[in-house]
């Protein structure tokens, strides 16, 4: 693999991770990062972009969290917030990505629920509860129905509460949209295991030692 290789799918791979935070923070503390969120959520809408670093808005900054995420699970002693539970979901994400890139009926169903979702942000911001609530149910019609489900734990107050599950769900088919660029850009799972010092380096490189 080339450093561009490895930058580009530790770039896909720091939004994968961004998104899965951002549930577990939700599911367990009721809170998230509106910036963060935003970052995540836009990134669905970048469908023709001029480069990688356009999908998350042009600047690697715009994922800091995701970096910490992916330097804490390369080995990196970045010190985050992290629980398990994160890196659970960034590994059912790219199995359920799987399963998506399998099923070729579903696929076209995600896209244009996307550019249906898009078209709100002539009236809405990204970050707004409809525009939330309507990619969360596109996740609902699709992805949920696939018999590999993600098991989100964390309160029942917080969990119960719609607006989280709507971001919970929407921040999940975001996970699934990075999953998609990693794939895109070269990435495999065997990398997660062979090529970590090299994914751990390219977080370093960007974000340098905390």
């Amino acid at each position: 693999m080339t450093k561009s290789n490895i930058d580009n799918q530790a770039l896909a791979l720091a939004g994968l991770f961004q998104a899965t935070h951002l549930v577990e923070q939700i599911a367990r503390t009721g809170q998230v990062n509106e910036h963060e969120l935003k970052i995540c959520i836009e990134s669905l809408f970048q469908t023709h972009p001029k480069s990688i670093e356009d999908v998350y808005g042009g600047a690697h900054t715009n994922l800091t969290l995701g970096y910490k995420e992916l330097r804490f699970f390369t080995g990196g002693k970045t010190k985050t917030s992290s629980t398990p539970d994160v890196m659970r979901y960034a590994l059912g994400v790219l199995h359920l990505e799987g399963k998506l890139r399998k099923n070729k009926k579903m696929l076209p169903k995600v896209a244009d629920g996307i550019d249906l979702a898009k078209r709100q942000l002539d009236h809405f911001h990204s970050s707004h509860e409809n525009l939330i609530a309507n990619l969360s149910g596109l996740y609902q019609e699709t992805l949920s129905t696939l018999r590999f489900r993600i098991h989100v734990t964390g309160s029942v107050q917080h969990l119960q509460n719609p607006q989280n599950a709507h971001k919970i769900r929407a921040l999940l088919l975001c996970a699934v949209r990075a999953a998609i660029l990693w794939r895109q850009v070269g990435g495999k799972r065997w990398q997660l295991l062979f090529a970590r010092q090299r994914l751990n380096r390219a977080c370093e490189n960007i974000i340098g030692k905390s």
